[in-house]
C-alpha cells in the first residue's frame, strides 16, 4: 500500500500550509480549511484561507510579472513550460498518489491527470512557436493589413475537485506561452493539490531566476472567487465547475466586459445502433459511466439504445457490474473509489429516490456501502436505471454514478433525445454503420462540443479543443486554437507610400 505520509514529504505537503502563494513567498494569515480525503474520511491536512490583504498582494505581484512575463519571447515562454513538463515527470508518481487521495480517483486515472498535464505541456512547447496571425490586403493602394496577438494579461483559474491538476495545467501552459501570468483558486474540497502544483513551479522558477507572480495561487470558499471574478485588473476568468457556478461567474466578469472561459456541466448520452460492435460498447460505456465514480463533466449519464438490442446491452451491462471492485482508489485492483464527500452521497441517494418516484425502474441497485474499508460513508454502488429521456432527474446532472438507460426506434428519435437536455459537452455513437456515424457528426446530429464514434463520452484528448454548448458554457480550453482566448487580437495597417488614400474612395482634401 501507498506510504502517504512520504508522498506528502515528496511534494512538500505539510499538516497545515500556506494557501497564498505568489512564488518563492507565500502567506498563511487566513482561516484554516482541512482537506479530509474520501478514502479514509481522516484529515490530510490544512491550509489557509486567502484574506482581502493577501488577495491584493498576489494581484500585484502578477500584475507586475506580467509586465516582464510579456516582452520574453514566445519560444524562451516554451522553455519554461517544458521545463516545467520535465518537474512534472520527476513527480508523476507522488502527484498522482496526491490527487488519488485527496480527490477519491483510482490510482491509474490520478496518474493519467498527471500525464495530461505533461501532454499539454509538451503542446504548448510547440504551440510557443506557433502564435499566428493572419496577412491580408488592403482596398487601399500602397497599403497592407495583418493581425497579431499579444498577451491579454493577467489570467484567473477556478477549477473544480474532480479535476484538481489538470485542468488548471491545461490553462496555465498555454496562459504561460501567450506571456500571460495566472492565478489560480482551487477547489476547497482538494486545495493541497495546488500547493503541491505551486511547489513544482516554484522549483523551476527558481532555476531560472524568474520574477514572482507568474505563477500564483489564493484559496478559500466563493468568497475568494468574488474577489477574483470582480476585479478589473483579471481581463480573462476561466472557471470550471457547476452551470450554477458558472452563471454566477459569467454575470459577474461580464458586468466589467470582462472575458470569461466557461467549463459547466455535462449530461453525456451514447447512442447504441444495432450494429454496434457490443465487445467495446460495454466497455465504454462502463468505464463512461463509473470510471472517477461518475464525477466527470464527461461521465456517461444516459445509454439510448436501440429497441432490437436493447435487452442484450442491458443483461451485459448489469453482468459487468457485478465484477466491478469498490474500495480504496490506492490499490490498483479496485475499479471504483469513493465520492468527494457525505454531500455527494447525499444527492446520489436522493436522485435515485427521484428516479424511482417518476417511475423509473431500478435495474442495478444501489446503496452507500460499510464497514472495513469503507470508514469514510462516500463509498457507493454503482447504479443503472430504467428511465425516460423527459424525467426531471435525468435532465439533471447527478455527480454520481448513475446511468440512465433508455430505448429508441430510429436514428433521429435517438439523436433528438441525445440533443434533448440542457447541456451539450460530450456525446458517443457505438455503430458499424458508416451513414449513421457521418449523420451524428453532422449539422443535424450530436449538438455537443465532443462528438465520438466508437468510443464513449468521457477521457479528453490533448491537441482537441475541450468543451461545450448550451449550458456547458461554450468554453474550450486544451488543443486547437483555444490559445486564442487568452490573448487580445490586434489588426494592424501599415501605409508604405507618401499619400494617405482613404477607404471606400472618400475624398478629403484641403
Amino acid at each position: 500500500m501507498i506510504d502517504i505520509k512520504n508522498t506528502l514529504s515528496l511534494l512538500g505537503i505539510n499538516k497545515t500550509n500556506n494557501g497564498t502563494s505568489i512564488g518563492s513567498e507565500s502567506f498563511g494569515g487566513g482561516e484554516k480549511i482541512n482537506s479530509f480525503s474520501p478514502v479514509t474520511g481522516e484529515i490530510i491536512g490544512s491550509i489557509t484561507e486567502t484574506t482581502s490583504e493577501e488577495y491584493e498582494k498576489v494581484i500585484q505581484s502578477a500584475s507586475s510579472a506580467f509586465k516582464y512575463w510579456r516582452n520574453k519571447p514566445a519560444p524562451l515562454r516554451g522553455e519554461i513550460v517544458r521545463q516545467y513538463g520535465a518537474k512534472l515527470r520527476e513527480y508523476k508518481q507522488p502527484l498522482g498518489e496526491l490527487v488519488s487521495f485527496e480527490m477519491g480517483k483510482s490510482l491509474q486515472e490520478g496518474l493519467g491527470e498527471v500525464q495530461e498535464m505533461i501532454d499539454i505541456c509538451d503542446f504548448a512547447v510547440g504551440l510557443s512557436r506557433q502564435l499566428h496571425g493572419l496577412t491580408m490586403h488592403s482596398e487601399r493602394p500602397g497599403h497592407r493589413m495583418y493581425e497579431q496577438y499579444h498577451p491579454i494579461g493577467v489570467v484567473g483559474i477556478i477549477s473544480a475537485f474532480n479535476f484538481p491538476v489538470a485542468v488548471w495545467n491545461w490553462n496555465t501552459a498555454l496562459a504561460w506561452i501567450c506571456g500571460d501570468t495566472c492565478v489560480w483558486k482551487a477547489s476547497e474540497k482538494s486545495p493541497l493539490c495546488a500547493v503541491a502544483c505551486q511547489n513544482i513551479w516554484n522549483e523551476v522558477a527558481k532555476d531560472n531566476n524568474l520574477p514572482d507572480g507568474i505563477s500564483c495561487i489564493v484559496n478559500g470558499d466563493y468568497k475568494v472567487g468574488e474577489m477574483m471574478t470582480t476585479d478589473d485588473r483579471i481581463p480573462l476568468i476561466s472557471a470550471t465547475g457547476s452551470t450554477r457556478m458558472g452563471r454566477i461567474v459569467g454575470s459577474e466578469v461580464a458586468k466589467r466586459f470582462g472575458k470569461s472561459l466557461l467549463e459547466l456541466g455535462g449530461n453525456n448520452a451514447i447512442i447504441i445502433t444495432p450494429d454496434a460492435d457490443l465487445e467495446i460498447t460495454i466497455i465504454g460505456a462502463l468505464f463512461g459511466a463509473v470510471g472517477t465514480c461518475g464525477q466527470r463533466c464527461t461521465s456517461t449519464r444516459r445509454l439510448i439504445i436501440h429497441e432490437s438490442v436493447y435487452d442484450e446491452v442491458k443483461n451485459k451491462l448489469a453482468s459487468a457490474y457485478t465484477q466491478l471492485k469498490i474500495g480504496n482508489p490506492l490499490d490498483e485492483n479496485n475499479h471504483v473509489g469513493p465520492l468527494i464527500d457525505k454531500l455527494a452521497v447525499d444527492m446520489y441517494l436522493n436522485a435515485i429516490e427521484k428516479a424511482k418516484q417518476e417511475g423509473g425502474n431500478v435495474l442495478v441497485k444501489g446503496g452507500v456501502l460499510s464497514g472495513n474499508g469503507y470508514e469514510s460513508g462516500c463509498y457507493v454502488k454503482p447504479v443503472i436505471i430504467e428511465a425516460e429521456n423527459h424525467f426531471d432527474i435525468v435532465q439533471d446532472e447527478t455527480f454520481a454514478p448513475i446511468l440512465y438507460i433508455m430505448k429508441y426506434k430510429e436514428l433521429d428519435d435517438a439523436i433528438e433525445m441525445q440533443n434533448g437536455v440542457k447541456q451539450g459537452l460530450s456525446s458517443a455513437i457505438m455503430t458499424t454503420n458508416l451513414r449513421d456515424a457521418e449523420k451524428f457528426l453532422s449539422a443535424s446530429g450530436s449538438d455537443c462540443g465532443i462528438a465520438n464514434v466508437n468510443i464513449g463520452t468521457s477521457g479528453a484528448e490533448i491537441g482537441g479543443a475541450f468543451g461545450g454548448e448550451k449550458e456547458t458554457g461554450g468554453g474550450r480550453e486544451s488543443g486547437s486554437d483555444a490559445w486564442k482566448i487568452y490573448m487580445r487580437r490586434q489588426t494592424n495597417t501599415i501605409n508604405y507610400t507618401k499619400e494617405l488614400p482613404l477607404a471606400q474612395g472618400i475624398k478629403f482634401d484641403l
